[in-house]
């Protein structure tokens, strides 16, 4: 069993401006089972919760991100508003998974997305395990025209291309793309920013060579090295009609992020990700956004927390 529960308005607290000049103040909470999303005179965006920890679960890691959408919606709640007026923000609930069931929850949260998207609306995923990337692309692919490509980025340390013979999990989600677009005989359009060698066994690079999976590895992916980063996010974007980006915290250092389900020293910093984004933003082929793998657990002083709802705070600013 899984549910959908409609946000408590409480949820979005903070400093009181009475001009609102924060997200609290901004947002509008409906229940998207009941209620259309509402009219926009320019921009719509609609954050959708994920929470569910049974993919972290199954894959061994440590569970505790069915509780990291409340963190993000509580840290981006007490954020500066620097949307226009004609701007809507909305909080549309979220999806719970309370028995185990993943696959049921993905296949809910595929039809959330394709009804936000037929709204309009830049759908902002909160999770949750990054399983939330199966049922995510299923949503925009089932919105979009046959002949419309999507291409995923993955902000990432892991490939997360384990195979499911023995279940799905948090590590299998682009496997399972891979294997449906082989299905379908559509391309697999997959690029990786931040991989780590020592976080990917040798049956991992070997499944993303042989599907032709485009990656730049951790020590590569730094500002300083900002222009070989800059052609390889720009010569994949070409080849495709849409983007799709999923932001796993845990390829973040652990620096910055040590609320995740499987953190480490040696990732990457929010600079180069800011960066990338911004190139993504200004393509103008972006067309969906989640946030995975928050763990608010064993996060220190909320900062992973902060960390993803400033990363949601640029991007719903920049686009």
């Amino acid at each position: 069993m899984n549910r959908y529960l409609e946000t408590n308005p409480e949820f979005w607290s903070g400093r009181k401006s009475g001009k609102k000049l924060y997200l609290h103040e901004k947002v509008q909470c409906i229940n998207i089972e009941r209620e259309s999303l509402p009219k926009k005179s320019k921009k719509s965006f609609t954050l959708l919760s994920y929470a569910c920890d049974e993919g972290v679960k199954r894959n061994q890691g440590r569970v505790g991100a069915f509780d990291g959408p409340q963190a993000i919606r509580k840290a981006l709640a007490k954020l500066p508003n620097h949307l226009e007026k004609s701007t809507s923000l909305v909080d549309a609930g979220t999806l719970e998974c309370i028995d185990g069931k993943l696959e049921n929850i993905q296949t809910h949260l595929a039809e959330k997305v394709v009804q936000l998207l037929q709204q309009d609306s830049f759908p902002v995923l909160l999770g949750g395990g990054h399983d939330i990337a199966y049922g995510h692309y299923n949503g925009i692919k089932n919105h979009l025209e046959n002949n419309e490509t999507i291409g995923i980025i993955n902000f990432d340390a892991h490939f997360d291309l384990r195979t499911n013979k023995n279940g799905n999990n948090s590590g299998t989600p682009f496997f399972q793309i891979a294997e449906d677009c082989k299905k379908d005989s559509t391309p697999f359009n997959y690029l990786c920013l931040g991989i780590r060698k020592d976080a990917n066994d040798k049956t991992l690079f070997k499944m993303a060579s042989d599907l032709g999976v485009s990656y730049i590895e951790n020590n590569t992916f730094k500002t300083h090295y900002a222009k070989q980063v800059v052609q390889v996010v720009l010569d994949f974007i070409r080849e495709v009609d849409h983007i799709y980006v999923t932001i796993d915290l845990d390829g973040f250092s652990s620096a910055y992020a040590s609320g995740v389900s499987a953190p480490s020293p040696m990732g990457f910093s929010p600079d180069i990700v800011l960066e990338t984004m911004q190139m993504i933003i200004d393509s103008k082929k972006l067309i969906s956004l989640d946030i995975a793998e928050m763990n608010p657990k064993y996060d220190r002083d909320h900062q992973t927390a902060k960390l993803a709802a400033s990363l949601i705070h640029f991007v719903i600013h920049q686009i």
